[in-house]
């Protein structure tokens, strides 16, 4: 009964902001560009979770950026990405333990 308590809630107010709930209230994220990416942050992918381990820098005239990351559940497996200067990324903050 609780249950549909708070889901009559949660439609009234889907209804009243004409917006969806979060699913991950949780664990906030924001969108910044790859330049802005710091130390610590945190980006889903298709391949898992990746975290920035190096600052972001730039190739082919500053239209291509890349940094270097590692993979949150295999520490010992790093990439380099690369992507357009342009292309929001969305991110977690750093994990704080």
């Amino acid at each position: 009964m609780l249950e549909d308590t708070v889901l009559r809630a949660k439609a009234r107010e889907v209804i009243r902001t004409g917006k969806l709930p979060s699913r991950r209230a949780d664990r906030p994220t924001r969108r910044v560009l790859p330049m802005e990416l710091q130390v610590g942050d945190r980006f889903a992918h298709e391949t898992g979770e990746w975290e920035v381990v190096g600052r972001p820098f730039t190739t082919a005239g500053g239209k291509n950026a890349h940094a270097r990351v590692r993979k949150v559940s295999q520490p010992q497996l790093t990439d380099l990405p690369t992507w357009g200067v342009r292309k929001k990324i969305r991110v977690r903050g750093r994990e704080t333990k």
